[in-house]
């Protein structure tokens, strides 16, 4: 993996060497901009209207708009030395439990190694924060970006999770049409949990996948030999008119059904339903 960042975990006055990993990685299917008449690829350039011509990132500043046309700038060197990125240092500041922290908070996940001469002190904090059952919460600066982080400890890695700070995080009083009372039926919210409950099972996340990603990969591979773009068929939609009926149907779905309920005749036909499915799609 690709070492995004170097520098050293810091709580009280000890200083553990860490390497930054990636620990998730975009999966998206990247496509550029084509113009259809030539099917030439679309570049955007970084042009000034002032002087009327392309500008080079040698070139470029960073600027904040205070009134209307009127800007402050900055170098980059200026922002790094205002976020601290020259210090290098996760600075733990406190030690919190991991259920005290609401998702809505975790941004991205990092990978944090043992520099060449941190082992002892990496495996130290690691095996501490394993028992203790606490995780830290830390400040930290990536690329010019200052940000809270936890860190924490999956299997025998310790784990950087960045999160928003408070104020980055919006009110729900700014959702509109929120309830003001909870008021629901009794039959109604008995069904829903006995639906949720049918539908409980433990996390595993490897039985989830990309639907949207392996259908594009589907249709690029059939565009490249040549081939119309097959879609598959939009799943039948019962006509549900009522919560109720919606719970009861949801509930029924969710029974097994016995191999000796079904008719004789049912039995007989299904291997023939199989084969002219199997010719559609051949066909």
């Amino acid at each position: 993996m690709h070492t995004v960042w170097k520098g050293a975990i810091s709580f009280g006055l000890v200083h553990v060497p860490v390497k930054m990993f990636s620990a998730t990685e975009d999966k998206d299917i990247s496509m550029r901009y084509i113009h259809k008449e030539c099917t030439t690829p679309l570049n955007f350039v970084r042009k000034c209207m002032t002087c009327e011509r392309e500008v080079q990132w040698e070139e470029i500043a960073r600027g904040y708009e205070y009134e209307p046309g009127a800007f402050v700038l900055f170098e980059k060197d200026e922002l790094e030395k205002l976020n601290g990125e020259v210090t290098k240092e996760i600075k733990i500041l406190d030690f919190v439990q991991l259920t005290d922290i609401d998702p809505i908070y975790f941004q991205k996940t990092y990978y944090l190694a043992p520099n060449e001469t941190g082992g002892n002190a990496y495996n130290l904090l690691l095996e501490a924060m394993r028992q203790s059952g606490k995780i830290g919460i830390a400040k930290v600066s990536i690329r010019s970006k200052s940000s809270l982080a936890a860190i924490r400890v999956i299997d025998n890695c310790i784990a950087m999770e960045t999160i928003f700070f408070p104020d980055e995080i919006r009110s729900i009083d700014q959702v509109p049409n929120l309830p003001e009372q909870i008021n629901v039926n009794d039959k109604e919210l008995q069904m829903a949990k006995m639906l949720i409950e049918q539908l409980s099972t433990p996390f595993e996340p490897e039985k989830y996948k990309d639907d949207y990603r392996e259908a594009v990969l589907r249709a690029i591979e059939q565009k490249v030999n040549g081939q119309q773009v097959s879609v598959a068929p939009e799943p039948h939609k019962t006509n549900v008119i009522d919560l109720m009926s919606a719970l009861q149907a949801s509930l029924d779905a969710m029974k097994p059904v016995p191999e000796t309920d079904a008719p004789p005749a049912a039995k007989e036909k299904k291997p023939k339903a199989k084969k002219k499915v199997k010719e559609e799609t051949v066909s």
